[in-house]
């Protein structure tokens, strides 16, 4: 699900929450303001990139605007619209990956990016136009989280498991649960939902790839 926000904050919310929501609008806005600068010079209109994306005019509006935090396949969807790299969408600058490149994440250096049920952590934002696009993500319980469909999105995706355990769930298979250091590899058009297995949140690295000219079927 895609996270519409509203402008109050809950009653009670002490300060350190605030800050966080706070923080976490901020980073909506400047991914939103990201989107329409590009559309902007490009030269295309709302219905433009809804066309090109598959994605409906008003949840690329509500993206541009803010107020919307787009899970992967959304965002992945829009940057296709926007005929960009997904990296774009999170990092004002870059360059183009190269080949022969090379490029460093040291600790703590990602763009974050928060949805009612996921925290990415987009790995190497600043190279652009890669062939993978690596992340990681902390994951809550299921009971916690608050799904309408499974996501899903061309290419090949990759999954390990960093910390606690991981339950996949996957559409037309039974659930994959996963321990540290175990791995799941699938074709990421089969729609999937990722939650911590127990009650403890579980970390995840995920790496997704388009793929070209493989047209198989599911």
């Amino acid at each position: 699900m895609d996270e519409a926000i509203g402008a109050a904050y809950p009653s009670g919310m002490d300060v350190k929450d605030k800050d966080r929501r706070r923080e976490k609008s901020d980073r909506r806005v400047r991914m939103g303001e990201r989107a329409r600068d590009i559309r902007h010079r490009r030269g295309m209109t709302l219905n433009d990139v809804a066309k090109r994306s598959g994605l409906a005019v008003s949840t690329v509006s509500k993206i541009e605007r803010g107020i919307m935090a787009p899970t992967y396949d959304r965002f992945s969807q829009l940057a296709d619209g926007l005929n960009v790299d997904i990296a774009e969408l999170f990092a004002p600058e870059g360059d183009r990956f190269q080949p022969g490149g090379l490029s460093i994440a040291r600790k703590g250096e990602f763009k974050r990016h928060e949805t009612e049920n996921y925290v990415y952590e987009m790995l190497h934002p600043e190279s652009w136009n890669k062939a993978m696009t690596p992340m990681c993500g902390t994951l809550r319980p299921l009971e916690e989280m608050h799904f309408d469909r499974f996501v899903s999105h061309d290419g090949e995706e990759f999954l390990i498991v960093l910390e606690g355990r991981v339950t996949v769930h996957l559409e037309d298979h039974v659930p994959v649960t996963l321990d540290k250091g175990e791995s799941l590899y699938f074709d990421s058009r089969r729609g999937h939902l990722y939650a911590a297995a127990g009650e403890r949140e579980a970390r995840i690295l995920v790496v997704c790839a388009k793929l070209v000219g493989r047209g198989r079927d599911l």
